[in-house]
């Protein structure tokens, strides 16, 4: 079988950004993320991630190119993850994180599931919209609440050093 994908750039900008394309639900994860990679015109030499995301593009579980871990947390890895495995009609979502030092972000969904089509070579890619900008899109992180949060907001007086708790010659 063939997993059709989209791949959207998240981007602040009117300009909707994204790739089509078509791979074997047998590859790995490492293929997917090689061809997302090519697809927008990475070299594909810097870390990244997949996550398992909801309907809503909450992050979840992590897929990790490299084992970054300090061997106390079992990682799944990209080259040891097939994507049908991952990927399937109940799990159609995923984000995908490459430069963990740009953040570039992307949503990938599984679009739809067909059979191998004769005289076609996959990975696929069937379709481009928008040009990658050569900077990643800032990203605007919102409180998860209303109310304006200040880390200095708590009553504390530096200068009122009368009041402070400890004795003047501690060390």
């Amino acid at each position: 079988m063939i997993y059709r994908f989209r791949v959207i750039l998240d981007n602040d900008t009117d300009e909707d950004i994204f790739r089509d394309f078509e791979i074997r639900e047998s590859d790995t994860m490492e293929d997917l993320h090689n061809v997302i990679t090519q697809c927008f015109g990475f070299d594909g030499t810097e870390m990244a991630s997949f996550y398992l995301s909801d309907d809503e593009w909450n992050q979840g579980e992590e897929i990790s190119l490299f084992d970054m871990s300090d061997g106390s947390n079992q990682v799944k890895l990209m080259n040891e993850t097939i994507i049908s495995d991952t990927v399937h009609e109940a799990q159609t979502k995923l984000i995908y994180v490459y430069d963990f030092m740009s953040m570039w972000t992307f949503f990938v969904e599984l679009a739809e599931i067909v059979e191998t089509a004769e005289g076609v070579d996959y990975p696929n890619l069937m379709y481009v919209q928008g040009q990658v900008p050569t900077e990643a899109p800032d990203k605007i992180f919102e409180a998860e609440s209303d109310d304006d949060f200040n880390e200095f907001d708590d009553d504390f007086d530096v200068d009122d050093y009368d009041n402070l708790d400890f004795e003047e010659n501690w060390n």
